[in-house]
């Protein structure tokens, strides 16, 4: 197989023909529709030759800018196989921040996924030089403005005898070296960046996740994380590889509900995913009955020490096994029901983790394959082997990829997988690029010549006035484990001390805004309360009893609402963007370092 993304199409559609690659929901009937290997390649190829007649071919960026579904990848896959080169979008991203990658890469032709994206669109054609042609995947185009095109009729451009020769020509040339993809960055302090990646890198990519991960042609994965994201992305055209079937969900906020109904048995995630599950599965047993409770917490305990035999590949005593099973039936098995039940790995990446978050859920009988990647090292550099894990570590470092620890801890990447650079920024790639040795920015180090540990980013190091380092994320860990508290920002750089914004856990501080006889439905009354801020602060001491002077929170300030991607606090991938949060909370924070 030559190694490019385009010939990959092909050889599974010849191997797998009538089979079942892609599903997706009607929108009308409500039930999930099937699309086969044959129909993929089919429609795949109609891309292609579509855009050869509109003059597009080899090197030309062209963008893609819609929520999660197949003619996203049909899209991204056409493009391939003309040696396009495609740049994604956040469906949530603004105008402006769009209007930037466009510009930069000069595009052209932009897809489009539905009404909520034709707006900016039309707006993107007003104030971009270059974009002149939109194709819209479902949705309204403006009446009589030629720049638009919809699906269906961009699709029928390909009705040329010609074009198939054609595209086979530009199949027959296409290198493994030839760019596929500029992922931008997600911007968490400063201006994006876009990451070039090869065919080569994702095909790379490919082959070490294949070895690694237990993935097979008769395996069914949600498709829920954002498609403009590396990591969906990459796992998305990984399933093919695999030979999976892929079902795509365009709004991941019904996740929760679908999992029952698709049933999967593989499918990528973030922490925030099972943070938020976890709290939401702890606040339903605090209404059962103590008998309740307590058959709860004997079969979650069963499961911890069932899985300290599991994760070193040691048969479990013949009692402890007899336990599980009962375990099992009684409460584990309803549990993993949740996620649809047939769940047999999950990967999981994009933050940090809470190490007991993944014994809990590993106790319920989920392996939550933990790891650690970036979008410049083509997601995976590090995750759990099947056989083989230690829940403290973010996994072990992949087949063919090097890693090693350089000055200040910084965790360095070396392999086939790492990106040809940013684009149209050759001083940007400088600073990261040592020797082919990727910078990642993050502190970390190896254990026992296997296992890669991620401590922190170096850049969010807060460095107290008194010269005293703190890692924000160790204390956002720390608090985030106390159900009083949902979200919480670490502050201090250049500080006399350190201080943090915390959005608390309004389900559970209820029940203390009733019994102080406060409407337990306004938040903000809720957080201005004395007595509810000095309980927090309780929590707060509980939680960092064992830390050291420097590193103790002395100020917090409670929000109402959250940090989330709407409101340009978190990213596309839930990560917190922290000088976007320090613009828009300056004067909060200002508040926390006024003398008394």
């Amino acid at each position: 197989m030559k190694q490019h993304i385009a010939h990959l199409l092909r050889v599974r559609a010849s191997q797998y023909g009538t089979r079942t690659v892609f599903q997706f929901k009607n929108k009308t009937s409500g039930k999930y529709e099937s699309l086969s290997w044959n129909a993929l390649l089919e429609q795949t190829n109609k891309v292609s030759k579509s855009l050869i007649s509109l003059g597009f071919g080899y090197n030309d960026k062209l963008g893609i800018l819609s929520r999660n579904k197949p003619e996203w990848t049909i899209a991204d896959l056409g493009i391939f196989a003309v040696r396009g080169v495609v740049v994604p979008f956040y469906a949530t991203a603004t105008k402006q921040e769009i209007k930037y990658m466009v510009d930069e890469t000069e595009m052209k032709l932009l897809f489009v996924g539905s009404n909520e994206q034709v707006e900016k669109a039309f707006w993107l054609l007003e104030h971009c030089k270059t974009l002149d042609k939109i194709v819209v995947f479902e949705g309204n185009i403006p009446e009589k403005d030629d720049r638009f095109i919809e699906w269906s009729c961009f699709m029928d451009l390909s009705d040329n005898d010609q074009l198939s020769s054609k595209l086979d020509q530009i199949l027959n040339e296409t290198q493994p070296s030839d760019l596929a993809s500029i992922i931008y960055t997600s911007g968490t302090t400063g201006v994006p960046k876009g990451v070039m990646l090869g065919h080569d890198n994702f095909m790379s990519a490919f082959k070490f996740n294949y070895e690694r991960l237990n993935i097979s042609e008769s395996d069914i994965s949600l498709c829920f994380l954002p498609l403009s994201h590396v990591f969906e992305r990459t796992w998305t055209l990984f399933l093919l590889y695999c030979g999976a079937t892929n079902v795509f969900l365009e709004n991941p906020r019904e996740v929760i509900d679908e999992l029952p109904v698709v049933k999967p048995t593989v499918m990528c995630t973030v922490p925030r995913f099972f943070e938020k599950t976890y709290v939401g599965i702890l606040k339903e047993t605090e209404h059962w009955p103590s008998f309740k409770k307590r058959i709860f917490s004997w079969s979650v305990e069963i499961g911890h020490k069932y899985i300290e035999y599991l994760k070193n590949s040691e048969k479990p005593p013949g009692l402890l096994e007899f336990n599980r099973f009962i375990a099992d039936k009684l409460v584990l098995k309803k549990l993993r029901s949740i996620f649809g039940g047939e769940i047999k790995e999950m990967p999981c990446s994009g933050a940090a983790m809470d190490p007991k978050l993944i014994r809990f859920f590993h106790a319920v009988g989920m392996f939550i394959n933990y790891g650690y990647g970036a979008t410049e090292t083509t997601a995976t550099v590090s995750c759990y082997k099947s056989d083989k894990y230690n829940f403290d570590y973010c996994g072990s470092i992949m087949p063919e990829v090097s890693v090693k620890i350089a000055d200040q801890n910084e965790i360095l990447v070396k392999g086939k997988t790492i990106f040809k650079g940013y684009f149209n920024k050759p001083e940007e790639t400088t600073k990261v690029m040592k020797d082919g040795w990727y910078m990642t920015g993050d502190e970390g180090r190896i254990v026992d010549s296997e296992y890669l540990c991620m401590t922190d980013r170096i850049k969010d190091l807060i460095k107290t006035s008194g010269g005293k380092y703190v890692s924000p994320q160790k204390l956002e860990l720390l608090l985030g484990q106390d159900k009083y508290i949902e979200q919480v920002v670490i502050l201090g750089d250049n500080r006399k001390y350190v201080t943090a914004l915390i959005v608390p856990s309004f389900a559970y501080l209820k029940e203390q805004a009733i019994k102080l006889d406060l409407d337990s439905d306004n938040n903000d009354l809720i957080i201005s309360n004395d007595e509810i801020n000095y309980f927090i602060q309780q929590r707060i001491d509980l939680c960092q009893a064992e830390l050291a002077p420097h590193e103790k929170i002395i100020k917090f300030t409670l929000l109402p609402g959250t940090f989330n991607i709407d409101n340009r606090t978190l990213t596309n991938t839930l990560k917190i963007r922290r000088k976007i949060i320090a613009e828009q909370f300056s004067e909060i924070i200002e508040k926390m370092y006024i003398s008394d």
